[in-house]
């Protein structure tokens, strides 16, 4: 069981390595990447994805969650026990965080070159575009259960038989994407509490040059958002089965 725990580790460490790197990349003065705009940063987090998945089964963790949202619809589906569930969730906010920590060590001498304090935090982690809680809310509940019944239909029993081996990841990252390029304008689509979580707090315990607030009167939104569309998304799939 240690080694899911490492696999789920790793793997969530590799997304945000790929992921928020693509967006470092994007936002901070200087880097050659930069202005590259939403389809670069959507197109990362792609990679990003499927990278993430196959570092965590590598390591360890066959089923590769690499998000809490993921884990708690595996836990409503009775796939794994309240521990584990909660294991899990431990290993991906702390790989999170590492990932997070490798990407400002990359990035070190750009955070003070970018004077903009909002566009180092976007590095890290997400903000909405117009700030209405309540339906910033409802945008990451949407993604997510969206993502978590993607997700389920690809290793449906229908589904998954007729899969190539090592397919898996690929069609889980063209789901992340495509949910990017059409539900992440409004919130920039955490749907993961891992992704926003982890960084947020290296943003906030890091000597980031001139960096501001992390925000936290907002997030609490990228956490219960995405925990909310995986159980509603985990019920919707069972009654539909």
């Amino acid at each position: 069981m240690s080694e899911q725990y490492l696999g789920e580790f790793f793997g969530t460490m590799m997304l945000i390595i790929l992921g928020n790197g693509a967006v470092a990349s994007t936002l901070l003065k200087k880097s050659k990447g930069h202005e590259a705009g939403w389809v670069a940063i959507t197109s990362g987090w792609f990679i990003a994805v499927v990278m993430g998945v196959f570092v965590a089964q590598s390591v360890g963790s066959p089923n590769a969650d690499i998000n809490p949202a993921i884990s708690v619809a595996k836990y409503l589906w009775h796939y794994y026990t309240l521990n584990t569930m909660f294991m899990f969730m431990l290993a991906q906010v702390a790989g999170a965080f590492v990932g997070a920590v490798l990407v400002w060590l990359v990035y070190l001498p750009h955070w003070k070159e970018t004077e903009d304090p909002h566009l180092k935090l976007s590095v890290f982690s997400t903000q909405p575009a117009i700030r209405a809680y309540p339906h910033n809310l409802l945008c990451e509940a949407i993604a997510t259960a969206v993502l978590v019944l993607g997700v389920a239909a690809i290793f449906s029993k229908a589904t998954a038989g007729g899969l190539a081996t090592g397919l898996g990841p690929y069609l889980v990252g063209a789901l992340v994407w495509g949910i990017g390029l059409s539900l992440g304008g409004p919130t920039g689509y955490a749907i993961n509490p891992a992704r926003d979580l982890g960084p947020r707090l290296a943003h906030a315990l890091l000597p980031i040059a001139g960096k501001g607030h992390s925000d936290w009167k907002y997030a609490w939104v990228p956490v219960v958002g995405p925990i909310l569309g995986g159980m509603t998304a985990a019920w919707i799939w069972h009654w539909m089965l």
